[in-house]
């Protein structure tokens, strides 16, 4: 059943990503979802589970974008490994704690984009960090902590949390 339900999230991550979001834009920034349903489920459900997803859900999501399938994948399962592990470590995960663990990994992660790309004279580091990588991590950091606070506040995760780690 849960296999189930991680392929339709995937499809449809992947169908809203691809067909409505390149519309979105706030701050100069497009929204994420993937990097950010990776670390949410990395942390609700373990190192595993967070690797598996974000390695198909990488994988899927490049085939509609101009990334490279490799890094793609390697870069989402990363993600949600580390949420896996993070998830293991905290006792308590309060939304504020999750909007800046999101802040801090999606600026790493978005940190990689300038050195992969050639940027051109007018574009350097400083201008990709503050113009690209920012709005980014800031927008995914939003759009998780308000999910996660929706599950939290409808789902008794501190339960789950200690029986999921005994």
């Amino acid at each position: 059943m849960k296999t189930l339900t991680y392929i339709a999230l995937i499809a449809g991550i992947v169908s809203i990503q691809s067909v409505l979001l390149p519309h979105v834009s706030l701050w100069g920034a497009k929204p994420d979802l993937g990097f950010v349903a990776v670390c949410l489920i990395g942390l609700l459900g373990g190192e595993l589970e967070g690797l598996l997803v974000g390695l198909v859900l990488g994988w899927a999501m490049s085939l509609f974008s101009a990334q490279d399938v490799l890094s793609a994948a390697v870069m989402k399962g990363a993600v949600g490994f580390i949420a896996g592990l993070a998830g293991r470590q905290v006792a308590y995960m309060s939304p504020a704690l999750l909007v800046l663990g999101l802040l801090i990994l999606s600026c790493l992660v978005g940190f990689i984009t300038p050195f992969a790309l050639r940027l051109s004279a007018q574009q350097d580091l400083w201008w990709a960090l503050w113009t690209i990588v920012l709005p980014q991590a800031a927008l995914d950091a939003i759009i998780g902590g308000a999910v996660y606070w929706l599950i939290s506040s409808h789902f008794s995760l501190e339960q789950w949390g200690s029986e999921y780690r005994m």
